[in-house]
């Protein structure tokens, strides 16, 4: 029925500053930049894949009532919507190690996981976004796993 997921849509409250840090930092670059009067359709892509957008949307009209938006923007800013995107690598260190460099606050540094090797940080806007190198190989997850992810101990 479907053949691809070609955009999706990543809150964010300014969209200069979103530019910067997604172009600037992350290496993104600009899919389409378009003034459509009653909102900027922005859109940016990995160059290792131009066919999937992350479409740069500031909540409120068109797309929701202005009141809708100021509920959906203090959660943002609260880090409050969950992952806005996952984004692979073959090399998380140095990834982590070259946007720290740039002043990229993370939330979660390099950490080994049963899926691969991974880490965290949020956008300027509160988004949560992961970076992982898959492991490429089937995942087991253990009783040792579950407990150190939701903090209890292991019985």
């Amino acid at each position: 029925m479907f053949n691809a997921i070609t955009i999706t849509s990543v809150h964010v409250l300014d969209q200069d500053e979103a530019l910067d840090f997604y172009v600037g930092k992350l290496g993104f670059v600009v899919g389409d930049d378009v003034d459509l009067g009653h909102m900027r359709w922005l859109t940016i892509v990995l160059p290792s894949d131009p066919n999937r957008h992350l479409l740069l949307e500031v909540p409120g009209p068109p797309s929701m009532s202005e009141e809708s938006g100021a509920q959906l923007r203090d959660l943002l800013t609260k880090g409050a919507l969950g992952a806005a995107a996952i984004l692979t690598t073959d090399d998380c260190q140095k990834v982590y190690d070259t946007l720290k460099a740039q002043g990229v606050e993370f939330t979660q540094g390099v950490e080994k996981q049963p899926y691969g090797i991974d880490c965290a940080f949020r956008d300027p806007f509160g988004n949560h976004i992961r970076v992982t190198q898959p492991t490429g190989e089937p995942v087991t997850i253990t009783a040792e796993d579950k407990a150190r992810w939701s903090g209890r101990p292991v019985s």
